[in-house]
């Protein structure tokens, strides 16, 4: 296999996965969280490198820590996940960044962190992909009525006695693995638009959960492969070519949304038709 047939596997798998995870990052209302996440991944990712390690294990490592520290930022009191991620975001950023500066030789190019390099992805980043989207799958597919039933209805969640933590510990986990998948394709800035964009534009078209956990990966997957067709033909980085095939899917998922809304917000209503229906 080619380097540009295993970019477009890559893409497929890594797309599909971003997609799936994404559906319950947008639907739990978690995206600024998996923001933070991709972001604070970079001194991992950086520290890796360094040390000759494989860059993923470093932002798995790092996302387990980020993990951790977010939870335990958010139960203090008068403190919140918003607040914790914040901080995440800008300081984990900041650590890698400074990292960069500190080490010098670092044997991968900073910019591969930062934008991915889908067109150098090896069988073990493919694979590590892959275990991921199954992974993922598996979990929703046995636990999904319960994450639907936290997701819609938290409070009603809580009152028949179940307890919040253990699914948002299990979505929190799918997100940090699906960042550490996406690494190699999207880098650390851009992976968040491969996981929110298309969940974002399949909740545009699909009204129900399970119709937006199956669009969101189908989404995920096309703007991969568009993205890297496009960085072939355009001579363009991948890496951003794939966060704005992913954006530019979600725009038009959003205008014609909003489209078919539109007739119903301009029509008049006859007053007949509004006395009728009163009367009903």
């Amino acid at each position: 296999m080619g380097y540009f047939e295993r970019a477009l596997l890559a893409a497929v798998v890594i797309g599909a996965g971003a997609g799936f995870v994404g559906a319950l990052v947008v639907l739990r209302r978690r995206t600024f969280f998996a923001q933070a996440l991709t972001h604070a991944t970079y001194p991992g990712a950086v520290a890796a490198a360094a040390l000759g390690l494989s860059v993923p294990f470093g932002a798995a490592v790092a996302s387990v820590v980020i993990v951790a520290v977010v939870v335990a930022i958010a139960r203090v009191r008068h403190q919140g996940a918003q607040v914790a991620a914040g901080i995440v975001l800008t300081g984990g950023f900041a650590a890698g960044a400074l990292l960069q500066a500190l080490i010098p030789g670092i044997p991968v190019r900073p910019e591969s962190l930062l934008v991915g390099s889908i067109l150098t992805v090896g069988d073990a980043d493919i694979a590590l992909a892959a275990v991921v989207l199954v992974g993922a799958v598996a979990l929703v597919a046995a636990f999904g009525p319960r994450i639907a039933f936290s997701t819609f209805d938290p409070g009603g969640f809580r009152a028949a006695g179940f307890r919040e933590w253990p699914v948002e510990l299990l979505v929190l986990g799918l997100t940090a693995a699906s960042v550490v998948s996406s690494l190699p394709a999207v880098g650390a800035i851009l992976a968040i638009a491969l996981i929110a964009a298309p969940a974002a534009a399949a909740r545009a078209v699909v009204s129900t959960y399970r119709g937006v956990l199956f669009a969101a990966p189908v989404i995920g997957a096309a703007s991969g492969v568009i993205g890297v067709l496009a960085s072939r033909a355009l001579a363009v980085a991948a890496g951003p070519a794939i966060a704005l095939a992913a954006t530019a899917f979600f725009l038009v998922a959003l205008g014609g949304s909003q489209l078919r809304r539109l007739p119903s917000r301009r029509a008049p209503i006859p007053v007949e038709t509004a006395e009728d229906a009163r009367i009903a």
